[in-house]
């Protein structure tokens, strides 16, 4: 009895937040980051595992980040495969029980969105491939939100102290998101039902909510670098359908994109992608606010 006691207060020592300290959040992507910071306000302390200008899919596990993974008290993540060529190794090196898969410390955005290109088949043969779907959620605003209410109750059951200030923090972002929805939605009423080409399918969900239609993919499969053959087949295929732009995310090689608007003769989008994706992206709503007006004048 006294060693099962003993191993309880080791559970509970280290899945508990010290009195008064602030919530330690690593979050893998900038988005999550940043949404993190404006629910949790002063409670806590966060810090991001990537920037705006790395692709998220191809991150190296260094000690430095497995070191930040050691002394986070909540980790936010994509999930739906997003991180998974380089997360796992991070939360096993880390060897912390808090943040690990199952735990309160570990909280996945996909969890609480609809997927959007879930895939009927599974064949690494057709590039990089997420089983549950593409995990680029956070170009949908609408998501940004859902996410934002279920970490915000997350936070609040890691850290009951400050519970109240997490929900009154969420009140007041969704109060200023809602009408930032309105406006994007607003000025970008005329994008309605325009054909695009994109780089990667990074803004399904972008497109999706502002109702524009991705006819093309500059990579013949996810993740596959494409050839000149490629490219010219694309132009080919989308000659004379009216194509408005190609979209491509800042961190993306500009070459594929260049070479596609040079001969289709369309304009380039370069998307923030997420915050820090530019030097003007400095927040979420600075980031959402660049993206309307590089879609309406590419």
């Amino acid at each position: 009895m006294k060693i099962l006691f003993t191993l309880a207060a080791m559970v509970l020592t280290a899945t508990a937040v010290p009195a008064n300290a602030a919530l330690n959040i690593l979050a893998t992507v900038p988005e999550w980051a940043a949404l993190a910071q404006e629910i949790g306000g002063d409670k806590v302390k966060v810090s991001s595992a990537t920037t705006g200008m790395q692709d998220p899919h191809r991150i190296e596990a260094r000690p430095s980040l497995v070191a930040r993974a050691r002394n986070a008290d909540l980790l936010i993540s994509t999930g739906a495969e997003l991180e998974v060529g380089w997360l796992p190794v991070v939360l096993r090196e880390s060897g912390n029980p808090r943040i690990q898969p199952g735990q309160p410390g570990n909280f996945e955005a996909a969890q609480y969105v609809t997927m959007l290109e879930v895939p009927t088949r599974l064949d690494r043969a057709d590039g990089d491939v997420h089983a549950a779907g593409n995990p680029h959620i956070q170009t949908d605003p609408r998501n940004i939100l859902r996410v934002g209410q279920a970490l915000s109750k997350r936070l609040g059951e890691i850290d009951t102290a400050n519970a109240a200030a997490y929900q009154a923090n969420l009140a007041r972002f969704a109060e200023r998101w809602t009408v930032a929805i309105a406006r994007w939605e607003k000025t970008a009423a005329p994008l309605r039902g325009a054909l695009v080409v994109v780089q990667h399918a990074s803004f399904t969900y972008l497109l999706n909510w502002l109702g524009m239609k991705q006819i093309a993919t500059l990579e013949p499969k996810p993740g596959v670098e494409p050839s000149a053959a490629y490219l010219s087949d694309v132009v080919a295929k989308t000659s004379g359908r009216g194509v408005k732009m190609v979209i491509r995310a800042a961190y993306n090689s500009p070459r594929p994109a260049e070479w596609f608007s040079r001969e289709a003769n369309v304009p380039i989008a370069v998307l923030p992608f997420t915050v820090g994706g530019d030097e003007k992206a400095t927040d979420l709503f600075s980031t959402f606010d660049l993206t309307i007006s590089r879609l309406v004048q590419p």
